[in-house]
């Protein structure tokens, strides 16, 4: 039976097509799922198995967000086929989402600086009509979180949301980031670069969700909070000190690794206001 506290976990919807056992352990965590629809997934299971997967959320009692496909897709791709694959997997994802009726979405803000770096007004324009025609499928969606994956500036995340909300100004209060913090810590070279302060002053307009796991810093290795050298402490002051509160989706890939969230969340409660407000 899910706890009533309102993070969420992930939990790939691929892993329980393919292992129905593996709901039922996670749901017996006790935990709230975001779940991962992938394009194998999508094309894999039919709209009955997720009304039944869905059934047996409700079930519980569990409080579902739900991440969108990203695998190959390129929203603000020069390609035309491209794009359009991109616009199309999005769309039928969204009305995928909809038969969970997730408190939150997440989606890729996928910019490739390498592609597009002398492009990125552009890029930016074809990936906001990505966008707006997949919210299109769903008018009154919930949150959508755009996530930082391979990007090295926080300008680029942050822009493209902003550009979002003014594309969509009467969704603009349901349009955010989602700051992955281990994707800054590898990807981004914020283990070297230490400029976790920067990430964050950037994102703070457009912040409005976290996806928390942990790496050394020479991948993205989604490993348990508190498992790698991810400055927690640092974070969380960070976020307390600019007054932000976005909710939470741990991330961690190991199943096994799930049992230490709930040690992560009370070592920092007493000392981070802003871990507290997520047990509460």
């Amino acid at each position: 039976m899910p706890s009533p506290k309102p993070y969420h976990v992930s939990l790939s919807l691929r892993a329980v097509h393919e292992d129905h056992a593996r709901l039922r352990e996670f749901l017996d965590q006790g935990f709230h799922p975001e779940l991962g629809l992938d394009p194998m997934l999508m094309d894999a299971a039919t709209p009955a198995w997720h009304a039944r997967i869905q059934d047996r959320l409700a079930a519980v009692g569990a409080h579902v967000a739900l991440h969108l496909p990203f695998f190959d897709l390129q929203p603000g791709a020069a390609d035309s086929l491209i794009l359009q694959a991109t616009r199309e997997r999005l769309c039928r994802a969204m009305r995928i989402a909809r038969t969970y009726r997730p408190a939150h979405l997440v989606g890729h803000v996928a910019y490739d600086r390498f592609l597009y770096i002398r492009s990125y007004p552009a890029w930016r324009e074809r990936a906001v009509e990505t966008w707006a025609q997949a919210l299109k499928e769903w008018p009154d969606h919930p949150p959508l979180h755009l996530e930082n994956t391979f990007e090295t500036d926080p300008a680029t995340v942050s822009g493209m949301a902003q550009a979002l909300r003014a594309r969509l100004p009467d969704h603009a209060g349901r349009i955010g980031v989602c700051f992955d913090i281990g994707h800054w810590h590898s990807f981004a070279g914020g283990h070297a670069l230490r400029n976790l302060d920067q990430w964050l002053h950037t994102l703070a307009p457009t912040l409005t969700h976290l996806h928390l796991h942990d790496n050394d810093g020479s991948f993205d290795q989604h490993l348990g909070p508190g498992m790698g050298d991810i400055p927690w402490p640092a974070v969380f002051a960070a976020l307390n000190g600019l007054g932000l509160t976005p909710t939470v989706t741990f991330e961690p890939h190991d199943p096994a690794q799930r049992r230490g969230i709930v040690p992560f969340l009370a070592a920092y409660a007493d000392a981070f206001p802003f871990v507290s407000t997520m047990t509460s």
